[in-house]
């Protein structure tokens, strides 16, 4: 059941991508408003984790070396 709603949001998100690049060319109207659907939850998503990121790679706290 997992990998069934896993596979369906992997459809979603590569669709919507799929409709992004079209509307980037001139799509139809129906392309241009999933199109904006896509990106507005894409800024949604990406403010929802942005505090969890942690860019540790370069910094002085670094203890490789």
């Amino acid at each position: 059941m997992a990998v069934f709603v896993l596979s369906c949001v992997l459809v979603l998100v590569v669709g919507g991508c799929v409709c992004v690049v079209w509307a980037a060319r001139g799509g139809p109207r129906w392309v241009r408003a999933v199109a904006a659907v896509t990106v507005g939850l894409g800024q949604l998503v990406s403010m929802a984790g942005g505090g969890r990121r942690s860019s540790r790679c370069g910094t002085a706290d670094d203890s490789d070396g």
